[in-house]
């Protein structure tokens, strides 16, 4: 059974406020990686009543895996409200999986200027890291087997599936 995406997102601002209460952040920037990341963002945007522009990434460019899953059809350019230098950012996604999504986000947020702190909000974490990278907040905590994933259905409304997928070439299973 998968959890309920409003659930998640209430606890997920709960905590979120609390993160930064605790760092002395009063006005974050909130940026979602397309697409799912930017509805969850919206969303905690909304529950946070952070009154600042929602950011929107399109990381395509700045994988590092465009020979195993080629490009995707939909690139959209992102969109950053201002400046980054110097500003607190919640960096927004659905699922963290290998870490890879978010090492090319921080790559392009990194291009776009230079943050006082990113922190990463997600609404589920997933085993499979294949990058040191944990959330600061996660939403749910979920063990998946080689053949499955977690999915966002959206944008309106929200909820998640469990997938079966074909499993990795060289796994048994």
């Amino acid at each position: 059974m998968t959890p309920e995406v409003p659930t998640l997102l209430d606890d997920m601002a709960a905590r979120t406020r609390e993160l930064l209460e605790a760092r002395g952040i009063e006005a974050p920037i909130v940026v979602g990686i397309h697409s799912g990341g930017v509805w969850i963002a919206e969303h905690l945007r909304e529950r946070l009543g952070i009154q600042r522009p929602l950011g929107k990434l399109d990381i395509s460019f700045y994988r590092d895996d465009f020979s195993r899953i080629g490009m995707h059809p939909q690139v959209r350019p992102s969109e950053l409200p201002e400046d980054l230098d110097g500003e607190h950012v919640l960096l927004v996604d659905d699922v963290l999986y290998t870490g890879r999504t978010i090492r090319a986000a921080l790559n392009e947020l990194f291009d776009w200027g230079r943050p006082a702190s990113v922190s990463l909000v997600v609404l589920v974490e997933r085993d499979g890291r294949e990058l040191p990278v944990c959330a600061a907040v996660a939403g749910a905590h979920m063990e998946l087997g080689l053949a499955e994933q977690i999915k966002l259905r959206g944008p309106e409304p929200l909820s998640l599936e469990r997938v079966a997928v074909e499993p990795p070439e060289g796994a048994d299973g």
